[in-house]
C-alpha cells in the first residue's frame, strides 16, 4: 500500500507543481521519500512535531499550494486540535494521508496501532474520509482526491502488501460511491480497507454453506453512499460491517446512522473493542481479535440465526 502511495505521489508531483508534501520525520517509512528525491524544494520535514506540521500545511494552503500531510495515523492524532481549528474550521485545502493504520503496524504494538482515527476524523465538520481497499484503489482514487477534490480529506492506508481485490471495478472514480464486490440476497457485508480481503474470503465460505452474501467496499466513509446502503438493506434485510477500527464511531457507526434513518434492519458491527497488541505478524493479530475470515463467517451465521427468531 505505501509503495503504491509513494509512487503515485511522485507521479502527481510531476503533474501538478503546486503539490507539496509535509511530514513529521517519517518520509522513509511512509515512502514519501520518492517525492523528496525528485522535488526537494517541495518537500518539508518538520521533525517529530505533528502539531506544527498541520499548522505549517495550513499556511501553505492559504498561500495557494496543495499541501499533503503524510504521517503514521497514530501520531497524526496528536494534532487533532490543529486539524479541527487550523484546517477544517477554515475549510482549507489540506489532505492528510495516514499510514500504518489499524493493526498493520503489528510489531510495534498498541501504542502505534490507530484504532480510533476514523471516529476522531469523522466527527469534524467538513472532513472527508477515504479508506482504499488495495493498491488498485489507491491508483484509482488518489489523483481525484488530492488534485481535483478541494477541501480537507483524511486518507487512511495500512502498512504493507495486500492482495488486489478491486481490479474488476472499472468506471470513473467518484467520492461517496460504494463498490459492489459481490451480490447475494441473504446478508450484506460491508467493509473498508485491507480487511475487505477477509470479508471476501468469508463470503466465499458462506456460499459453500448455501448463504449468498453481498459485499460492499465502503471506501468512502464520509461522504457515505446512503443510496447503496439502503438498496442492499432492502434487498437482504441484514447488514454486517467489518472494520479494523473501534466499533465506536467508525464505519459501523456511519452505516448504522444511515440504516436508522433510511431502512432499519438487524445489524451487527464487527471490529475492535479495546487497544491492539504486539504480534509476529498482521495475520496473527487478525486471528487474535477475531477479524479473520473464519470469525467473520461465524458472526454472519450468528446474525442470520438471530434474525430468524
Amino acid at each position: 500500500m505505501r509503495e503504491t502511495l509513494g509512487k503515485m505521489l511522485l507521479s502527481l508531483g510531476e503533474q501538478d507543481e503546486s503539490l507539496v508534501l509535509v511530514t513529521a520525520d517519517v518520509g522513509d517509512s511512509t515512502r514519501a521519500m520518492y517525492f523528496r528525491e525528485k522535488f526537494t524544494s517541495r518537500y518539508f520535514n518538520v521533525g517529530i512535531s505533528e502539531q506544527h506540521m498541520v499548522n505549517f500545511a495550513a499556511g501553505l494552503a492559504r498561500a495557494g499550494f496543495k499541501p499533503v500531510v503524510i504521517c503514521f495515523s497514530m501520531f497524526l492524532m496528536r494534532a487533532w486540535e490543529q486539524i479541527r481549528n487550523s484546517v477544517c474550521r477554515m475549510d482549507l485545502n489540506v489532505k492528510f494521508i495516514a499510514t500504518h493504520s489499524g493493526l498493520s503496524d503489528f510489531a510495534d504494538g498498541s501504542s502505534h496501532q490507530a484504532l480510533e482515527d476514523i471516529a476522531l476524523m469523522r466527527v469534524i465538520p467538513g472532513m472527508k474520509i477515504f479508506v482504499p481497499a488495495d493498491s488498485f484503489e489507491i491508483e484509482r482514487s488518489l489523483s481525484n482526491l488530492l488534485i481535483e477534490n478541494r477541501g480537507p480529506l483524511f486518507y487512511r492506508i495500512g502498512r504493507d502488501f495486500n492482495e488486489i481485490i478491486t481490479k474488476d471495478c472499472y468506471g470513473e472514480f467518484e467520492l461517496g460511491k460504494a463498490l459492489v464486490l459481490e451480490e447475494g440476497d441473504d446478508i450484506t457485508l460491508i467493509g473498508a480497507g485491507s480487511i475487505l480481503k477477509n470479508v471476501l474470503e468469508a463470503c466465499n465460505d458462506l456460499r459453500k454453506l448455501g448463504i449468498k452474501a453481498s459485499v460492499l467496499d465502503m471506501s468512502s466513509i464520509k461522504p457515505i453512499d446512503e443510496n447503496t446502503i439502503e438498496r442492499f438493506a432492502r434487498r437482504t434485510g441484514l447488514i454486517m460491517t467489518v472494520e479494523e477500527h473501534s466499533i465506536y464511531g467508525g464505519l459501523g457507526s456511519a452505516v448504522a446512522e444511515v440504516i436508522i434513518k433510511k431502512y432499519p434492519v438487524p445489524m451487527r458491527i464487527v471490529g475492535m473493542n479495546g487497544f491492539g497488541r504486539s504480534a509476529r505478524s498482521y495475520q496473527e493479530l487478525l486471528e487474535y481479535f477475531k477479524l479473520d475470515k473464519k470469525s467473520i463467517v461465524n458472526y454472519a451465521i450468528e446474525l442470520l440465526k438471530n434474525a430468524k427468531h
